[in-house]
């Protein structure tokens, strides 16, 4: 059974063994590592919407205030909460030899996000929320769209070079089409928690050509 962070302190095991198993950052800045871990298993376990900064001032053991003085506000928070999951996804990709927005990468990552229901919910929210201007993660998710977009494009074209797709097909177009779809899929699954979001997004690539499907039974043709 997975420990919180806060059991994690009273047990006095080492709290960088902690900060390890949830993905982090250099030892020299511990203390906000901290505040992001608490917050990622609050979120993870109870929601965005459920979730107060309080509650995660005192999972890890501080106030308010000093939660504030790290980030400055709730949507700050949560902003840079979303970007350590990203840290941790792309770290765990690292260490399963997946490279970074291949379809078997996409797939498995949209797996993992079905295990943690909250951190869903508070992506799909705050990248609404977000998309007015001058919201604090306006520019995170445009520059993490653009990114993501770039890097699906890549893979495309490597695909199209290697003769696996449709040269005549733009790479960048069907990137957008899948990142729309990953995203439109997390806020279907919401509503409908037996969605297979990681089997449908691999059934996607399987007709876009991305990767094999199953072979046909020879008795159901």
């Amino acid at each position: 059974m997975e420990l919180t962070f806060r059991e994690w302190r009273a047990s006095g095991r080492d709290y960088h063994r902690f900060m390890v198993k949830r993905g982090s950052y250099a030892k020299g800045v511990a203390t906000k590592e901290d505040l992001l871990a608490a917050a990622l298993e609050v979120v993870g376990r109870v929601g965005y919407g459920r979730s107060s900064v309080r509650e995660i001032a005192e999972e890890v053991g501080i106030t308010h205030a000093g939660l504030m003085h790290h980030f400055g506000s709730k949507d700050v928070l949560f902003r840079e909460v979303l970007r350590k999951r990203d840290e941790v996804s792309r770290a765990r990709a690292e260490q399963a030899d997946l490279e970074l927005g291949t379809p078997e990468q996409l797939t498995t990552a949209i797996r993992s996000n079905a295990e943690v229901p909250g951190l869903v919910h508070l992506y799909v929210r705050l990248s609404g929320e977000a998309s007015e201007d001058g919201h604090a993660a306006h520019e995170f998710f445009a520059e993490r769209y653009r990114e993501l977009r770039s890097l699906g494009a890549e893979r495309v074209r490597a695909f199209q070079s290697e003769g696996k797709f449709p040269a005549a097909l733009d790479a960048e177009r069907i990137a957008t089409l899948v990142l729309a779809a990953t995203d439109g899929l997390q806020l279907q699954w919401l509503y409908e928690r037996d969605l297979d979001m990681s089997g449908l997004i691999e059934y996607l690539f399987e007709a876009l050509g991305l990767v094999e499907g199953a072979e046909a039974d020879p008795d159901e043709i």
